[in-house]
């Protein structure tokens, strides 16, 4: 019989004999929209989350220096023992005047946060239906939770009102949506989830850390763009992507809600405050959101540029209006290899494949970002195209 660690080696043997091996590439330098790796060299980077340009902005850098000075390095305990710190207090209000919600509390990411959601507010006597497409910390958080659980196929409305249906004598019934699903770019139909939601007396929770900052009118998010604003009951979201690309997550819902979170969400019960220099940096982020929109509209006309780059060039893409815009390329081998052409040249771009995405729908997803020039994403298309002819991928 194999040991436990004899087949732990063959399973990652496997992977790579697969094409479908992690590998990470060692980055040294600051993130940006050019990144310089470990061993020198510069590389566009179209991989990171960091939507606004904001991860390493002057104003942030200093407000996270003042509060190093003023908080020192870390909280070093739980939020109800010693970690409370008022740049915690001060965080959690602003984000809940941002996004029009109550109350909001922190945690240490966003995994954290729904992780530590279903589990604290639901039972056996209530249910849960979730999308299909929806990120692996929902998944795992249901996972957690005694409620009947229930799953409807990526944005369908007429199964998700069957699944309302099925789950009628519940006490509770929450329907749990990603805003943004992150792997293909596309937008929940929150306005028809909410209209469902109501017609079944439904709670809604939406987890929008793809939508945070950009998204909507004045950025708040996937709730604003659908217009939708006073109809979620949750938002969870991350400090991790447009809002500073550290770390850090949050829900955001009425007083009763987060009232009991604090008491019993094991995630924020038993995890270190974050830390308070991220809540500075954090603070920051927003202060510069709600001065200007113009790094929402460089976003957005970034992305309609290179998307539509893209499309002349041939590329199989997801249709969407989002940052996120995936080139499909179908078999995991072939996108493992584009994205390694393209690294070659100096675009860092990933592969997805299974089990990150279906079987036969491994892909490059781009991603753009604010600060990224017109010359940086004209090199990009021409690297992109060459590595793509170069394996049949396009004409």
């Amino acid at each position: 019989m194999k040991t436990f660690r004899e087949r732990l080696k063959e399973d990652t043997q496997a992977l790579e004999g697969a094409g479908l091996l992690k590998r990470e590439l060692v980055i040294g330098s600051a993130q940006g929209p050019v990144i310089t790796l470990a061993d020198g060299r510069e590389m566009i980077n179209l991989c990171a989350n960091n939507y606004l340009g904001l991860a390493n902005h002057p104003d942030i850098l200093s407000a996270g220096h003042r509060a190093l000075d003023k908080y020192g390095y870390g909280a070093a305990s739980v939020r109800f023992i010693c970690g409370t710190m008022s740049v915690h207090r001060e965080l959690e209000q602003r984000l809940s005047s941002y996004l029009g919600m109550q109350d909001t509390i922190l945690y240490s990411s966003c995994f954290d946060a729904n992780g530590g959601l279903f589990e604290t507010l639901l039972d056996e006597k209530d249910a849960i239906i979730s999308d299909s497409l929806n990120h692996a910390s929902i998944i795992d958080g249901v996972r957690l939770c005694k409620a009947k659980r229930l799953r409807y196929a990526n944005n369908d409305m007429n199964e998700l009102e069957h699944c309302l249906q099925q789950c009628a004598d519940a006490r509770v019934r929450l329907i749990a949506t990603d805003g943004v699903f992150s792997m293909d770019g596309s937008i929940a139909k929150l306005r028809d989830v909410c209209d469902l939601a109501e017609r079944f007396n439904a709670l809604v929770m939406v987890d929008d850390s793809h939508a945070t900052g950009f998204m909507g009118k004045r950025g708040r998010g996937s709730h604003e763009f659908c217009d939708v604003m006073q109809r979620v009951d949750i938002l969870t979201g991350t400090l991790g992507k447009a809002l500073g690309g550290a770390s850090g997550g949050y829900i955001s819902a009425d007083q009763d809600i987060v009232a009991w979170l604090r008491q019993r969400s094991r995630p924020y019960l038993f995890s270190n405050s974050i830390p308070p220099m991220v809540a500075a940096g954090t603070l920051c982020a927003l202060d510069i959101l709600e001065s200007s929109d113009d790094l929402c509209r460089q976003l957005h006309s970034n992305a309609r540029y290179f998307r539509g780059q893209l499309q002349q060039l041939g590329f199989a893409l997801l249709p969407g209006e989002h940052p996120i815009i995936p080139i499909m390329l179908g078999e995991a081998p072939l996108a493992v290899r584009l994205a390694e052409l393209a690294q070659a040249a100096g675009v860092y771009v990933v592969a997805f494949s299974f089990p990150v995405v279906p079987h036969g729908k491994a892909r490059i997803r781009t991603q753009m970002n604010a600060a990224h020039s017109l010359e940086q994403l004209d090199q990009v298309v021409k690297i992109l195209s060459c590595a793509a002819r170069q394996l049949g991928v396009i004409i």
